[in-house]
């Protein structure tokens, strides 16, 4: 197994929003175009709105799944902002799925 990138926000540390999505947005960007990608982005809580239409870097989400990284939402937190619907860069998974992905993996990088 391989590094997991773990995203519970939609922005990149705390502070000002705007700044943390464009924060957020740019380090995604960058993940994209490396040539050692992480295997797995795991977004759960405020992180799954990245995945979802609308999103300002929803670019750099469904680049990264393009590019072979598995793009994992949590089911709870979709149903829980109500974006089943508009879920657009990742597959929606579950808890157990997560934990196992975690658990698993060689490294885990929240941010």
């Amino acid at each position: 197994m391989g590094t997991i990138i773990v995203i519970n926000n939609e922005g990149f540390g705390q502070g000002d929003a705007e700044l943390g999505r464009k924060l957020l947005g740019a380090f995604l960007r960058k993940l994209w175009v490396r040539q050692d990608k992480p295997e797995a982005i795991i977004l759960y809580n405020g992180g799954v709105k990245i995945a979802a239409r609308g999103s300002d870097i929803l670019d750099a989400v469904k680049g990264l799944e393009s590019a072979g990284v598995d793009i994992l939402a949590c089911g709870t937190c979709v149903e829980h902002f109500g974006l089943q619907d508009s879920m657009a860069g990742a597959r929606i998974s579950n808890m157990e799925e997560i934990s196992n992905r975690m658990m698993t993996a060689e490294k885990v990088v929240t941010v």
